[in-house]
Formats: C-alpha cells, sequence, structure tokens
C-alpha cells in the first residue's frame, strides 16, 4: 500500500515537471542572460525573496533568462552553503560521562 502510494506520488509529480514551460534558445540574449554570480545572489536571498512573493505577484525566486547550469550551480551553492541551507546553529559536543561508582545492584 505504501510503495503503490510512493509510485503513484512520484509518477504525478514527473508528469506534471514534463509540462513545464522552458524558454526557447533563441529568445534570451547570451549578453544578459544571469550566470553563475546571479545565481549566487539569488540563492542567498531566496529567503527574502520567497517571503516576497507571496505578497507581491512581480517578484520571482528564479530568474528565467539565465545562462542554465552555471546559474543553476551558483544558486544551489547560495541556497545550501551561504543561505538558508547553512549549519549556523549551536554546536553540540558529547562528552563520555565517568561511570558511577558503588554497588550495583541487579534486580532478577
Amino acid at each position: 500500500m505504501n510503495r503503490t502510494r510512493i509510485a503513484l506520488a512520484l509518477s504525478t509529480l514527473i508528469l506534471l515537471a514534463a509540462c513545464a514551460k522552458q524558454t526557447l534558445p533563441g529568445a534570451v540574449d547570451p549578453g544578459s542572460a544571469n550566470g553563475f554570480l546571479m545565481g549566487l545572489f539569488h540563492g542567498f536571498i531566496f529567503p527574502v525573496a520567497w517571503f516576497v512573493s507571496l505578497v507581491v505577484p512581480d517578484v520571482s525566486v528564479y530568474a528565467v533568462p539565465n545562462n542554465g547550469g552555471w546559474y543553476d550551480f551558483g544558486y544551489f551553492l547560495g541556497i545550501c552553503v551561504f543561505g538558508v541551507g547553512a549549519n549556523r546553529g549551536t554546536k553540540v559536543v558529547y562528552r563520555e560521562r565517568p561511570a558511577r561508582r558503588g554497588t550495583v545492584i541487579d534486580h532478577e
């Protein structure tokens, strides 16, 4: 039952992803397309852009006219390394506790 649900969800997701519209290669001037550095910047400001995109309909979290792989790589690094994916939380240190000395009572 559970595997059937997962397979159904994945196949639905794949079918929906196949319907995504892409821009034509000649529609974007290669000199004006966003590259690696803009992808890095857009990934870094992703949380703010996402919140603003909920309120303002003209704001998007991903630049559509981009140069492809390098923009995607910068976007990924911006989110995971420098943005919200970065682990800036507290560090947990585990220490071994010394064993308590004394009599051990076994309950049988």
